[in-house]
C-alpha cells in the first residue's frame, strides 16, 4: 500500500475537501528550495511550505543548531524556568525589531500570537482600571483559526461556520473609516501592514500604515500589528512595519521565525504594556501560556535563523527575487512575494486547483487562493531557479481559455 493510501485511511488534511481532494504528494526530502517525491520527482517549494522556510529545506546550519540542542534540553516548562535559547532570542529579536519593542512572549504559531496579542491589549486596559473593550480590524484581514483571531479576521468561507463562536468586531476599509470609528472604549486596532496574506494578497501602502499608527495615537489605542507572514524579509525589510518607519504596541510573529523547522510564535510588546501586568495582586497576571512555550528546539533554530540574516545577504537575495518578479510577472510585487490576480470569483473559484494541478505537473508546487495566483519561495532561490518558475507561471497562466 502506499504512503498515499495510508494517509487516506487515517488522517484528515487542513484546508482540504477530503471527498474531492486528489492523493497527496508523498514527500521524502527537501533540499533548498525542491522537495522530493517518493516516486523519485523533484517539485519547487513555491509556497514556501506555507509560507514558513525562508533559507530553505533542510539548511545544513539550522540542522546543526536543532542536533546539538535536541543532545542539550528537548523541552521544560516555562513557568518558573528559562534557558539560555529563549534568552538568546529574545534578545536577538529585540535587537532587529523596531525600536520601543522590549519584552517577548512565546506561544506556538501565528494564530496563538494573535490570541495573545488581543488578550493581552484587553487585559491591559483592564488592569489600568479602563473600559476598553472593542477591537478594529482592516477589511480583507485575515489573522488565524482559534476563536479570537477568527473574530478580527474578515468574514469569509474560511470563518463562517464558526460565526457563533466569534464575538463582534468592526473593520474599516480606509484612514477616513477608521477614524470615525475610533472611540474612547477601542482597545486596540489590528491590521496586517503592507502585505494582507490570505485575504488575497492585497498590498498596502507606507503611507497608510503609517496613517493608522498617526490615529492610535491620536486616540490613545493600541496598535497591533499582525507580521505573521510579512515578519523576517518578506517584504524586502526585516519587518513590514520598517516600511512606514512605524512601531506597533503589540506585534505578532511565528511562520520565519523558525524558518520553517519547528512550531513557534512571539507576542512582542512595549515595556509600557508589560508593565500595566507588574502588581501585588496576582489576579493582574496575564494568564495565558501553552505546554511548549519556548520550546529550546523552536528556539535554538530560531536563533540560528536570524544568525543567517547577519551572516549571509538573505535581504539582498530577496531584493533580487523582487526586481525579477517585477520584470517577469504581469502583477503586483512586493518583496519576495509575488502576485497575478485573474478574473475569478474569489478563494473557492475552481480556477485555483486546475492551475495548481497544471502548475504540478511542471513541476512548481503553488497553491493559489482561488483566483489569486502567488510565487512566494524561499529566500535561497537562485536566479536561474527564479526565472524558470516565473517562466512556468506564465506559461500556466497564458494557456487559460
Amino acid at each position: 500500500m502506499s504512503l498515499a493510501d495510508r494517509d487516506r485511511k487515517v488522517l484528515w488534511h487542513p484546508y482540504t475537501q477530503m471527498q474531492t481532494a486528489g492523493a497527496p504528494l508523498e514527500i521524502v526530502r527537501g533540499e533548498g528550495v525542491w522537495l522530493y517525491t517518493e516516486d523519485g520527482r523533484r517539485i519547487m517549494d513555491g509556497v514556501s511550505s506555507w509560507w514558513v522556510n525562508i533559507h530553505g529545506h533542510s539548511h545544513p546550519k539550522l540542522n546543526d543548531a536543532l542536533a546539538a540542542q535536541a543532545r542539550e534540553l528537548e523541552h521544560v516548562i516555562f513557568a518558573g524556568c528559562t534557558h539560555r535559547p529563549a534568552v538568546e532570542l529574545a534578545e536577538r529579536l529585540l535587537a532587529v525589531l523596531p525600536p520601543g519593542l522590549a519584552r517577548v512572549f512565546y506561544s506556538d504559531n501565528g494564530s496563538t500570537a494573535v490570541e495573545a496579542a488581543l488578550k493581552m491589549a484587553l487585559q491591559y486596559w483592564s488592569n489600568l482600571g479602563g473600559k476598553r473593550t472593542r477591537f478594529l480590524s482592516l477589511a480583507g484581514g485575515y489573522h488565524g483559526d482559534t476563536a479570537g483571531a477568527m473574530s478580527v479576521s474578515a468574514p469569509s468561507v474560511f470563518n463562517a461556520a464558526f460565526e457563533p463562536m466569534m464575538f463582534p468586531v468592526e473593520q474599516f476599509r480606509d484612514l477616513e473609516e477608521l477614524e470615525a470609528l475610533l472611540r474612547d472604549d477601542t482597545a486596540a486596532v489590528l491590521i496586517e501592514p503592507m502585505l494582507q496574506g490570505a485575504g488575497g494578497m492585497v498590498m498596502w501602502p507606507a503611507e497608510f500604515v503609517r496613517g493608522v499608527r498617526e490615529l492610535c495615537d491620536r486616540h490613545g489605542t493600541l496598535l497591533i500589528a499582525d507580521e505573521v507572514l510579512t515578519g523576517f524579509g518578506r517584504t524586502g525589510k526585516m519587518f513590514a512595519c520598517e516600511h512606514a518607519g512605524i512601531t506597533p504596541d503589540i506585534i505578532c510573529l511565528s511562520k520565519g521565525l523558525t524558518a520553517g523547522y519547528m512550531p513557534l510564535g512571539a507576542t512582542v510588546t512595549t515595556q509600557a504594556v508589560y508593565e500595566a501586568f507588574l502588581s501585588n495582586d496576582r489576579s493582574k497576571t496575564f494568564f495565558h501560556g501553552h505546554s511548549y512555550t519556548a520550546n529550546p528546539l523552536a528556539c535554538a533554530v530560531g536563533v540560528a535563523s536570524l544568525k543567517l540574516f547577519a551572516e549571509e545577504p538573505v535581504l539582498e537575495n530577496v531584493a533580487r527575487i523582487e526586481g525579477q518578479m517585477r520584470a517577469g510577472l504581469n502583477g503586483r510585487v512586493m518583496g519576495g512575494v509575488g502576485v497575478v490576480e485573474l478574473e475569478g470569483a474569489g478563494y473557492l473559484d475552481n480556477v485555483g486547483p486546475r492551475l495548481a494541478a497544471e502548475f504540478l505537473k511542471r513541476g512548481l508546487l503553488l497553491r493559489p487562493l482561488g483566483n489569486v495566483v502567488y510565487f512566494m519561495p524561499p529566500y535561497c532561490i537562485t536566479e536561474t531557479e527564479t526565472e524558470w518558475a516565473l517562466a512556468q507561471i506564465r506559461e500556466v497562466i497564458n494557456s487559460l481559455p
